[in-house]
């Protein structure tokens, strides 16, 4: 399988991922998949060939080793690595259909653009990214159920009862190399563990930040309309000072330069 082109098809998108998304794809690639290709596959690849039952029974090692590894780390975690990476490329793929509506729209309408950034997290792209996210954790969390269902637990036996047909009676079976295999099978599973933390966190990441982004336009909104109300209530004073000013009547006789011109009348007859 070629890990280095997945790697590559899955490396774009980092452009459109948080810090989050970012430590989760370098967790996948490097704490996963190198271990899984160089190493883990080493560790379990003579698990048939050196399984060996104490009976020389012709078969009964074949149906031991059927019974206890009903189906193989390997190839349970290879089929693991596919499911988890593969919600990335729904982010891929509606990024690539944003890019390709933006110029159908920027041809019709003379150079306008649809999107000024197809690769922003908003509207169905924002969905389609926790979709991913939901996605990729429940992915994870299912194998490792059913990791943990298969072989009751994480541990490896380094004993064996089998007592299926066509063994002759209850025999001991014993797989090589049982500790190897144990580090690695715990070393898989925290990795994964991590990796579904990291889903979370990317998640209540998002989430919180649309819940901000939702109360400040409410903020601005209310603090805009406060405005407009204050804008208005200038305008609406001086009428009120006209109507309360015009209602009065104020008697002419009482004014200063009234006063001075009867004073003035007064002093001249005076004189006479």
């Amino acid at each position: 399988m070629n890990w280095g082109g997945l790697q590559a098809l899955l490396s774009g998108v980092n452009k459109y991922s948080t810090v989050f998304g970012r430590v989760w794809l370098s967790m996948v690639f490097v704490f996963r998949v190198m271990v899984f290709v160089v190493a883990a596959q080493r560790v379990w690849g003579d698990d048939s060939k050196d399984f060996l039952c104490n009976t020389a029974q012709p078969g009964c090692n074949n149906v031991c080793y059927d019974h206890i590894f009903p189906i193989s780390h390997i190839r349970l975690w290879a089929l693991q690595l596919i499911f988890v990476t593969c919600p990335s490329l729904m982010v891929v793929g509606h990024v690539k259909y944003r890019e390709k509506k933006d110029l159908q729209y920027t041809a019709s309408h003379k150079g306008a653009h649809l999107y000024a950034n197809p690769g922003k997290k908003r509207g169905g792209l924002w969905w389609t990214y926790l979709a991913s996210l939901i996605f990729k954790a429940g992915f994870d969390a299912g194998f490792l159920y059913i990791l943990h269902h298969v072989y009751e637990g994480f541990d490896m036996p380094r004993l064996s009862k089998c007592s299926l047909e066509p063994c002759p009676n209850t025999v001991d079976c014993y797989i090589s190399r049982p500790t190897e295999k144990k580090i690695f099978t715990l070393f898989m599973v925290v990795s994964s563990a991590v990796c579904i933390f990291m889903c979370i966190c990317e998640m209540v990441y998002l989430i919180c930040k649309r819940i901000q982004k939702v109360v400040r336009r409410k903020i601005e909104a209310d603090r805009r309309m406060f405005a407009e109300s204050h804008e208005m209530t200038p305008l609406a004073a001086p009428r009120s000072e006209f109507k309360s000013k015009s209602s009065v009547r104020v008697d002419p006789t009482v004014s200063m330069h009234n006063l001075s011109n009867i004073n003035t009348e007064k002093e001249a007859s005076e004189k006479k």
